[in-house]
């Protein structure tokens, strides 16, 4: 299986089926980090589900429409980004992200979001890559803002969230913007140099 480096003993990886049991286990450390904002994650709360969950991003996979990718830190499973929709032929995709309290503050959810909007704008030429967020989930926001991104718009009580409904932020980056921006490969060589 491949994996990607992040950092120095960090790494990503594909997220499979097969790899519920450890999956939930990292779930139920992050569940303070989650379930506040990942519909998904307060779903995963058994093998079962979290087996679910896995599988519904290998169908997803499958069909070209999504992908969910795990962050290991020293072997063990931290957090995680993927493609939450992916539509090749509008030249749309959404990414996400999530971290557990080992996870935070290393620049892996950053270095991994990176590889994703990489690999949508760069190496599949989708057009636009999009972030949506609680407007109260001020680490996710942060996400976006360190990707460059721009603010589109904020959609009022969309998400449903414990009885609550909740405003939504929608980010974005385009093609043109992530090739010669600030947050892209070009400007990350400018600014080290």
């Amino acid at each position: 299986m491949y994996a990607v480096p992040l950092a120095e003993d960090a790494e990503l990886r594909p997220l499979e089926p097969w790899q519920a049991e450890e999956f939930l286990a990292h779930m139920d450390r992050a569940r303070a980090n989650t379930d506040p904002w990942i519909p998904w994650a307060r779903r995963s709360v058994d093998l079962e589900s979290a087996r679910a969950t896995l599988q519904g991003y290998a169908d997803r996979q499958a069909a070209g429409g999504g992908r969910i990718f795990g962050i290991r830190l020293g072997g063990v499973l931290v957090g995680g980004v993927m493609f939450v929709s992916f539509d090749a032929a509008a030249g749309v995709c959404e990414i996400g992200a999530w971290t557990e309290k080992q996870g935070e503050g290393r620049g892996l959810v950053s270095a991994a979001v990176r590889c994703l909007i990489d690999y949508a704008l760069v190496e599949r030429g989708l057009h636009r890559v999009e972030w949506w967020n609680g407007a109260h989930n001020a680490r996710s926001r942060a996400v976006a803002l360190r990707m460059g991104m721009h603010l589109d718009g904020v959609m009022r009580e969309h998400f449903l969230n414990d009885g609550v409904r909740q405003d939504m932020e929608v980010w974005s980056v385009l093609a043109h913007e992530w090739r010669g921006g600030p947050a892209g490969p070009e400007g990350d060589a400018a600014k080290s140099g």
